[in-house]
């Protein structure tokens, strides 16, 4: 199964989106790095350090030039604007949406590109979390990985 199969019917269990954005929202974590983390784990791929950090590369660049400033541009919209009636900014919206997961779909393309073909039994998901994020970031938010590893199907 391809990882962006995976990463939209995990992301569809329960508690695995809620999961996913508060690691995004409060803790500056990258969602489509998350998942590639937890998938290359469960598939049984063993990323070496160099190519964690080349994922880590990737997503930042993703992240940095075109995820984030389209999911600005969406959340700004959410609400109500003066003289902007409410159809049109709710078009735009939605149009900025897809393009903002079309832009998370070609990062999780990129992320798969890099992954190691399996290499033995799977790994629980937090491991693979665990260490990406160790690269990702000065603190590992483990309580929050734990939680969204055991939302996250086996």
């Amino acid at each position: 199964m391809s990882l962006w199969d995976w990463a939209v019917a995990a992301y569809a269990a329960p508690d695995v989106a809620d999961a996913c954005l508060s690691l995004q929202d409060h803790h500056d974590q990258n969602v489509p790095l998350l998942l590639w983390s937890a998938w290359v784990a469960q598939t049984g791929r063993r990323p070496d350090e160099e190519t964690i950090e080349a994922a880590c590369d990737t997503a930042r660049a993703w992240d940095g030039v075109v995820v984030a400033p389209l999911r600005a541009v969406r959340r700004t919209l959410k609400a109500p604007v003066p003289d902007i009636d409410d159809g049109p900014r709710e078009s735009v919206r939605n149009r900025i949406k897809a393009l903002e997961l079309e832009a998370e779909k070609h990062l999780l393309e990129a992320l798969e590109a890099l992954a190691p073909p399996p290499a033995g039994a799977s790994r629980p998901a937090i491991d693979g979390l665990a260490a990406t994020t160790r690269v990702w970031s000065r603190v590992t938010p483990r309580p929050a990985l734990i939680r969204l590893a055991d939302a996250l199907p086996a």
